[in-house]
């Protein structure tokens, strides 16, 4: 045979078992499991991401009230 109509072979008869394997419902409770752990990965870093935000914002505020402070008044 020749080594084009083996791979093609190959890959359909791959592809098939993998459309029989994702029609299974344990495929589809790992992928649902899997979105859903992904899904709050993504809402805990964008709560990490907002508490650093926060933390420089506030680290910038209270960096410029002590300049101001400690800057001579021009009356």
């Amino acid at each position: 045979m020749n080594k084009t109509v083996t791979a093609f072979l190959v890959g359909a008869v791959a592809g098939a078992a993998l459309v029989t394997f994702m029609r299974t419902p344990a495929f589809r409770k790992g992928a649902s499991r899997l979105v859903s752990a992904g899904m709050q990965l993504k809402k805990d870093a964008s709560a990490f991401v907002e508490s650093i935000k926060e933390d420089a914002e506030d680290a910038a505020a209270e960096a410029e009230y002590r300049a101001a402070q400690s800057a001579p008044s021009a009356n």
